[in-house]
């Protein structure tokens, strides 16, 4: 009876251990799904941000390269218009000089015109010799 007692008892402990060690796989195998369960969903988060990342590090590529093309074309808008403005300021000087040149020959004209009349008038033949050119400047002739 008591050889029959302690093969019952070890008959339930060998179960026990059995139960217990099917136990023990079930929960590390649980555990072992649950951290791969959260890993994954963790790496979707990283490899969300991954992307995002990458999409940000590329446009920020293209805005660097937009604003390094603007950067450039504004240069040259600013050059065309120095360009402009130089070409500008030199018709004003040449329209200066032209309006120069003609309100001189204008004058130039009148006093040759002028010097005509005096020495028309001035000739011995008209009897009026003793009238100098300085003397019709004075009259306003």
């Amino acid at each position: 009876m008591l050889s029959s007692l302690l093969k019952e008892h070890q008959q339930r402990q060998h179960l026990r251990r059995e139960e217990q060690e099917r136990k023990k796989k079930e929960a590390t195998a649980a555990a072992s799904a649950l951290t791969a369960a959260m890993v994954d969903h963790l790496n979707v988060g990283v490899a969300q941000a991954y992307l995002n990342q990458r999409k940000l590090d590329a446009e920020a590529k293209q805005l660097h390269t937009n604003a390094t093309n603007f950067s450039k074309q504004a240069a040259n808008w600013l050059h065309l218009v120095d360009n402009f403005n130089h070409a500008l300021k030199e018709l004003g000087d040449i329209e200066n000089w032209a309006k120069s040149i003609e309100a001189d020959m204008v004058i130039s004209a009148w006093l040759i015109g002028l010097q005509n009349i005096c020495l028309r008038l001035c000739s011995p033949s008209r009897g009026l010799g003793y009238l100098s050119f300085k003397t019709i400047w004075h009259l306003g002739w």
